[in-house]
C-alpha cells in the first residue's frame, strides 16, 4: 500500500513533488465565469450560484446576528471546552508574534521609522462541503484579531437548511465574530474580492478551499492579498532506528487521510523501520473510516524511502521541503539545526502532528508543495502592513541633497532631481 523505495526512484519522487497549486482548464475556464458573474451581478449571482452548486438559496446571505448570538448552544460542554482551550493556546502563540512600530532619531531633527498598520477588512474562508473545519477557523481568525483588523468577514457554504454548518456558526460565536455570509466556493472568492452590496470587498483573504476556491484565490491575488494557492496536505517523518514505528504509521495516516492527493512519506536510513511501518499501515488502514481516500493516497503519493545514510535522509526531507516535518530521532534539537526547509516542525516522538494542527497554539496553515522554501505559516504578519515613515529637515537635505540629485540625474529621471534642486536653490538668490 505505502511502498518502500530509495531514493534513486526520481519518478515517485517527481510525482509527489509535482502536486502544486495548479489547476485543470476546465476549473480555470469555470471560475472564470464565476468571478464574472460576481464582479457584474453582486448579491443575484451569489444567490444564483449557491443555488447552482450547493442546492439552496441563502435568505439571507448574511447570517443575522440572533443566529449568532445562540450559536454555541449546540456545543457540548467538552467541546466548547476543547475550542476555547485550543483558541486561548493560538492567541498566546500569536500574540508573540506582534510587532510594534518604531521611530528613530538620525540627527539634523530626521526622524525615520516604521508604522505597522493593521489591515481593516479582512476575509476568512472556511470550508463547509464533505468535512468541516471548526479548526481552520480558529487558526485563521485569531491571528486577525491580535492582528487588531477592524472587520473579520467569514464565508462558509451553506448546508441544507441555508445556513453554514452548525459547527462553524458556533466556533465563529466563540471568536465573538459578527459578519458571517452562508456563501462558498469561487462565488464566496469573488464576493470578498470586488463586493456586493452585502459582502464588502476585504483587503485580504485567507483559509482552506477546494481546486476551485484556490484557484479563485489565485486570479483575484492582486486586487485582494492572499495567504497562499494551498495544494494538498503533506506530511515528511524523519526517523532513526529509535523510532517508534507504530506511532510514525499513525502520523503518517493522519495526513493520508485528509485528500486522495494528500502525500505521507517516512525517510530513514534503517531499512528495518521501514519495513515495520509498512507492515503497521497494513494493519491500521483497514480500521479507519477513509479507507479508500487512505489507500489512494499512499498509493499515489505516499513512501517509505531507506537512505544509506542520516546525512543523505537529512538532505533529501530539506529537498521535499514538506508541509508538516516530524523528527523521531535520539536528538530532535540537534536534527532541526539541520532543517533549512519546512512549514512546521514537530520534535519528538509526542510531538504527533495533530498536536500542532487543534490545539498547541502554532498556525497550521502552513506552505505546500514544496513552497516552505520561501513561505511561512500563517500568522499576525499576514494581516499587517508597514509604512515606512521619513522626517527629513532642511539641514539635512542642504547636506544630502547633491547626493540625491546625483543618483536622480544618473538614473535619466530629471523631475527628480529638480524636486530637490529647487528646495536647495530657494533663497540663494
Amino acid at each position: 500500500m505505502i511502498p518502500l523505495i530509495t531514493p534513486d526512484d526520481t519518478a515517485r519522487l517527481d510525482a509527489i513533488m509535482s502536486r502544486g497549486g495548479t489547476f485543470s482548464d476546465e476549473v480555470d475556464a469555470t471560475v472564470d465565469d464565476i468571478l464574472e458573474q460576481v464582479q457584474s451581478q453582486g448579491d443575484a449571482a451569489l444567490l444564483a450560484l449557491t443555488e447552482q452548486f450547493d442546492g439552496v438559496r441563502p435568505d439571507p446571505v448574511k447570517v443575522p446576528a440572533s443566529v449568532l448570538d445562540g450559536a454555541a448552544d449546540v456545543l457540548n460542554d467538552n467541546l466548547r471546552d476543547a475550542i476555547e482551550d485550543a483558541a486561548d493556546n493560538i492567541r498566546r502563540f500569536h500574540e508573540k508574534q506582534v510587532r510594534e512600530s518604531w521611530f528613530t532619531d538620525d540627527g539634523d531633527g530626521v526622524i525615520l521609522g516604521q508604522r505597522v498598520v493593521p489591515m481593516e477588512r479582512a476575509g476568512l474562508y472556511v470550508p463547509g462541503g464533505t468535512a468541516v473545519y471548526p479548526s481552520s477557523l480558529l487558526m485563521n481568525a485569531i491571528p486577525a484579531q491580535v492582528a487588531g483588523v477592524d472587520e473579520i468577514h467569514l464565508v462558509s457554504p451553506p448546508r441544507d437548511h441555508g445556513r453554514p454548518h452548525p459547527l462553524v456558526l458556533a466556533t465563529a460565536a466563540v471568536l465573538d465574530l459578527e459578519h458571517v455570509y452562508a456563501v462558498g466556493g469561487a462565488q464566496a472568492v469573488g464576493a470578498l474580492a470586488y463586493g456586493t452590496d452585502t459582502v464588502p470587498a476585504v483587503d485580504t483573504i485567507v483559509g482552506p478551499g477546494n481546486a476551485y476556491v484556490a484557484a479563485a484565490k489565485k486570479k483575484v491575488f492582486g486586487r485582494v492579498g492572499i495567504d497562499s494557492v494551498a495544494g494538498p496536505s503533506e506530511i515528511g517523518v524523519l526517523a532513526d532506528a529509535t523510532a517508534d514505528p507504530e506511532f510514525v504509521a499513525a502520523d503518517l495516516l493522519s495526513q493520508a487521510e485528509h485528500d486522495e492527493r494528500a502525500s505521507a512519506i517516512l525517510i530513514t536510513p534503517h531499512r528495518p523501520l521501514a519495513e515495520a511501518v509498512q507492515q503497521h499501515v497494513e494493519d491500521m488502514v483497514p480500521e479507519l473510516p477513509r479507507t479508500d481516500v487512505i489507500e489512494q493516497a499512499l498509493t499515489d503519493y505516499g513512501a517509505c524511502i531507506v537512505t544509506d545514510t542520516m546525512d543523505a535522509a537529512v538532505d533529501l526531507m530539506n529537498e521535499l521541503a514538506v508541509e508538516h516535518l516530524e523528527l523521531h530521532v535520539n536528538d530532535p534539537w540537534q536534527t532541526m539545526t539541520r532543517i533549512r526547509h519546512a512549514g512546521a516542525l514537530f520534535l519528538g516522538e509526542y510531538s504527533s502532528e495533530p498536536v500542532g494542527d487543534y490545539f498547541a497554539g502554532p498556525n497550521h496553515v502552513l506552505p505546500t508543495g514544496g513552497t516552505a522554501r520561501h513561505a511561512s505559516a500563517l500568522g499576525v504578519d499576514d494581516f499587517v502592513r508597514t509604512q515606512s515613515v521619513l522626517s527629513y529637515t532642511k539641514e539635512r537635505l542642504e547636506d544630502t541633497g547633491p547626493q540625491i540629485t546625483t543618483l536622480a540625474e544618473a538614473e535619466e529621471l530629471q523631475a527628480h532631481a529638480e524636486a530637490i534642486r529647487v528646495r536647495l536653490n530657494r533663497g540663494k538668490d
